[in-house]
C-alpha cells in the first residue's frame, strides 16, 4: 500500500505586527506573546497613539525582538523598507479606522502607514472601533478597497464595546487572529463561493431527565474545519451537538442538534443548498427505546436498558446527494482501520472519508488517514495539529 506523506508540520514565518491607537491595543500583547509561542518570529510597529496605551517595552520583552515607532529616531534609516521586505506576513492589530484610511488612500506619514506602502504582499487586518464608526460608509469603503487589493480581513465581533455602546466593533479572541494568520500564510480566499455543511460534536441521547449517552468527541476536528473553510472563504453551516470549544463567531450559520434525531433533520433539510458536506459528527448508533420522564431512582436492582438503532444520517444524504455535490465521512475505528474505512467507504458511497483511531479523540494533535472513492489504492497520510490538518483535508477535497 502506497501511503503518501504530506507535511506534518508548521513552517514557521516573519510575522511584523502593527499596533494602531485604540483601547484594544492591550489585546496586542497577548497576540505577540500567542505568535512568538507558536513559533514565530515577531517584529513590532506601534503609532505615536498606540504608544498611549502600551509601551515598546511590552512587546520587546515577550518577543525578544526589535520594536520601532518613530521613522526618523530608528536605528534603521530606512526601517520602512528593511521590515517591509523582511514580513511574510504584516499584521494590523487592532487596526482603527484612521490606518485603514490611510492604507486605502495610500497616505504614509508615519512609519506604520509608510511600510504598509512598501510592503508588496496581502496584509491582514484586523479591525477594532465604535461601531459607528465600524460601520461608517467611509470604513466601509475603505474595507473593500483594501480586499479589492488582496489584502485579508478578520472581522470584529459584535458585543459590548469598551465605549459603552453595544454593536460589531469588538476585537475578536487572539486564538482567532491566530488562526487566521496561520491560514493567511500560505491560503488565500479559495473557497470564495463554495457552500459548506459540517457537522461536529457529540451526540446526547436522553435515558431520563438527567442521564444521557453520548460519546468522548469534543468537538474540535470539526471546529478546525469549519474555521479553515470560513477563513478560506467558504459558505459554512455548522451543526453541532455537544462541544467542548467555543465555536468561530464568523461562521454564516450554526446550529444546535444534540439528538441524532434533531442532527438528521437539520441537516437533510440543508443538503440541496451544499456544494460540500462533511460528516465530522460523533452520532450515536443507538438510543434509548423510550426515555424514562423525571429522574431515574436509583435501586439494588439490575437495571436493563433497551436500546434501538438511531437514524442513518450520512447513509440518507447519500442516497439524496444532488450532482456535483461532494459527500465526506468520517471514520473513528479501535482495529482495522483502513479495511473499515473502505467498507463505509463504499457503503455509503461518500466521495472521500477520513479514517482515525479513537485515541486522537478530544487530543490537540491528530492522525488522518485519506481515502478517496476514485483512489482507494493510495490513501493519504495526514498527521498533526488538527487546526493544520483541517486545511489539508480541504485541500484533498479539492482535488475530488
Amino acid at each position: 500500500m502506497n501511503k503518501k506523506e504530506v507535511n506534518k508540520g508548521k513552517t514557521m514565518s516573519n510575522i511584523l505586527l502593527c499596533v494602531s491607537g485604540g483601547i484594544a491595543a492591550y489585546k496586542a500583547i497577548d497576540l505577540a506573546s500567542r505568535l512568538s509561542q507558536g513559533g514565530h518570529t515577531v517584529k513590532t510597529i506601534l503609532s505615536a497613539n498606540a504608544q498611549r496605551f502600551v509601551s515598546q517595552l511590552s512587546f520587546a520583552a515577550i518577543t525578544a525582538q526589535s520594536t520601532h515607532s518613530d521613522m526618523f529616531a530608528d536605528p534603521d534609516p530606512i526601517a520602512h523598507i528593511h521590515l517591509a521586505d523582511w514580513a511574510d506576513l504584516v499584521v494590523i492589530a487592532p487596526a482603527t479606522a484612521n490606518i485603514m484610511a490611510k492604507a486605502a488612500y495610500g497616505i504614509a506619514d508615519d512609519l506604520i502607514s509608510t511600510t504598509l506602502l512598501a510592503h508588496t504582499k496581502p496584509k491582514l487586518w484586523v479591525p477594532a472601533m465604535n461601531v459607528n464608526m465600524y460601520n461608517n460608509p467611509a470604513t466601509q469603503t475603505n474595507l473593500k478597497t483594501l480586499r479589492d487589493r488582496g489584502d485579508f480581513v478578520l472581522e470584529p465581533v459584535s458585543g459590548h464595546l469598551a465605549c459603552g455602546y453595544s454593536g460589531k466593533g469588538k476585537y475578536p479572541p487572539n486564538e482567532e487572529v491566530v488562526a487566521a494568520v496561520n491560514c493567511y500564510l500560505h491560503y488565500g480566499r479559495d473557497l470564495e463561493g463554495i457552500r459548506v455543511l459540517v457537522t461536529a460534536g457529540a451526540t446526547e441521547e436522553p435515558i431520563d431527565a438527567m442521564r444521557k449517552i453520548t460519546n468522548n468527541s469534543s468537538g474540535k476536528m470539526g471546529l478546525s474545519l469549519c474555521r479553515a473553510l470560513a477563513l478560506r472563504g467558504a459558505k459554512v453551516s455548522l451543526v453541532h451537538g455537544s462541544m467542548k470549544y467555543p465555536v468561530p463567531y464568523y461562521l454564516y450559520e450554526v446550529v444546535s442538534a444534540p439528538t441524532v434525531q434533531e442532527m438528521h433533520s437539520e441537516v437533510t433539510q440543508r443538503q440541496k443548498d451544499q456544494d460540500w458536506i462533511i460528516k465530522c459528527a460523533a452520532v450515536s448508533d443507538y438510543r434509548p427505546a423510550q426515555a424514562i420522564e423525571g429522574k431515574l431512582k436509583k435501586s439494588s436492582e439490575v437495571l436493563n436498558l433497551e436500546l434501538e438503532p438511531t437514524q442513518d444520517i450520512l447513509a440518507y444524504l447519500s442516497e439524496h446527494k444532488p450532482k456535483g455535490q461532494k459527500l465526506i465521512g468520517f471514520a473513528a475505528q479501535s482495529d482495522e482501520l483502513i479495511p473499515n474505512a473502505k467498507k463505509k467507504l463504499q457503503k455509503k458511497n461518500l466521495d472521500m472519508i477520513c479514517a482515525n483511531y479513537l485515541s486522537t479523540s478530544g487530543k490537540a494533535d491528530t492522525a488522518i488517514t485519506v481515502i478517496k472513492a476514485k483512489d482507494q489504492e493510495n490513501p493519504v497520510q495526514l498527521d498533526g495539529p488538527k487546526e493544520l490538518v483541517a486545511h489539508k483535508i480541504i485541500d484533498q477535497i479539492k482535488e475530488l
